[in-house]
């Protein structure tokens, strides 16, 4: 089965807006494709649309990205290889446990709970710290939330962000460094799918992924401007009684399916 163009789009969509607001793109698309009676092999697509979100984090944090391009060896460039310690190592030991869980809607909706706890309770705190000032343990805390968010329906942006407000930083630098730290981690993880499908026996492309690339692109930055303002307003919670409905209508579908 190859996909659509208007399921490439509204997938795409779905990778866009959610892989930055909080609500979990992983399990929105385990879901989408779940309601939309998707089987084909969806890894290649995947890629294609975590492509177009890193390109969205691109344009959206170019002046930070410019600058650790100009200094490498910096401090910033040391704090964000320790953040994405924890998610290379739980990806790498627990592949299989985390592969389970994208077959499971409802792992997703339980996940999806936990998501919407960790965003009312990120409305409670109001640190005064800055980059500058982060140390490694608290890159370290932040990244084991993001590792633990390749569950799916666990919120990676909701988790680290989480993690740097607990560690007492400012709510705009909690979300630059959320949201740049997730630039290797996503780049790894193509990577690996990448070398896994190329020993599986090749990539099959279709153009449909690289429409679903530039609609996952395009939804991607207008999140990551719309999501900039709610946090600095503390309207996370607003996203945690959108994750409980959709986790509250998945375990009815589940119920009465």
């Amino acid at each position: 089965m190859t996909l659509s163009a208007w399921q490439a789009v509204l997938l795409g969509l779905i990778q866009g807006l959610t892989e930055f607001l909080p609500v979990s793109s992983s399990g929105h698309l385990v879901i989408g494709q779940a309601l939309l009676n998707i089987e084909a092999d969806m890894i290649t697509f995947d890629i294609f649309v975590h492509v177009g979100t890193l390109v969205a984090v691109f344009v959206a944090f170019w002046g930070d990205i410019a600058a650790l391009l100009r200094r490498p060896f910096c401090r910033f460039t040391a704090l964000i290889l320790v953040g994405c310690v924890p998610a290379g190592v739980m990806g790498l030991l627990l592949d299989d446990l985390f592969s389970a869980l994208f077959n499971s809607v409802t792992a997703v909706a339980c996940a999806l709970v936990v998501t919407g706890i960790l965003l009312f309770l990120s409305d409670r705190f109001d640190g005064k710290k800055t980059l500058q000032e982060m140390r490694f343990s608290e890159a370290l805390l932040v990244g084991l939330f993001q590792g633990c968010a390749i569950t799916p329906g666990l919120s990676r942006s909701g988790s680290t962000i989480f993690g740097a407000l607990l560690c007492g930083m400012q709510r705009r630098e909690a979300a630059r460094f959320s949201f740049i730290v997730s630039i290797p981690v996503i780049l790894g993880a193509a990577a690996k799918e990448c070398w896994d499908m190329a020993s599986a026996g090749g990539i099959a492309l279709e153009w449909t992924y690289f429409l679903g690339a530039f609609v996952a692109a395009a939804s991607g930055y207008a999140a990551i401007r719309t999501f900039l303002r709610l946090l600095e307003k503390k309207n996370m919670r607003y996203f945690s009684y959108y994750v409980w409905a959709v986790a509250l209508l998945v375990f009815g579908s589940r119920l009465l399916g």
